[in-house]
């Protein structure tokens, strides 16, 4: 089974989307958005951005420059 993004309407009213795993486990969640378009925009855009991502440590809060 592969994953999947579910989208919904949160208890505010937004539009946030969440990537979840073949076995069903969340692995990813959006942040809200205004309208159902705009959501799928940012899962548009996770879709074509992802595959290439470079991964980079930052520095966590305790490790302040």
């Amino acid at each position: 089974m592969s994953g999947k993004f579910e989208m919904y309407q949160d208890k505010a009213g937004k539009y946030r989307y969440r990537l979840k795993a073949g076995n069903g486990e969340i692995i990813a969640v959006g942040e809200a958005y205004n309208s159902k378009a705009a959501c799928q925009n940012g899962i548009d855009s996770v879709k074509r951005n992802a595959p290439t991502a470079e991964v980079k440590e930052v520095p966590g809060e305790t490790q302040k420059r």
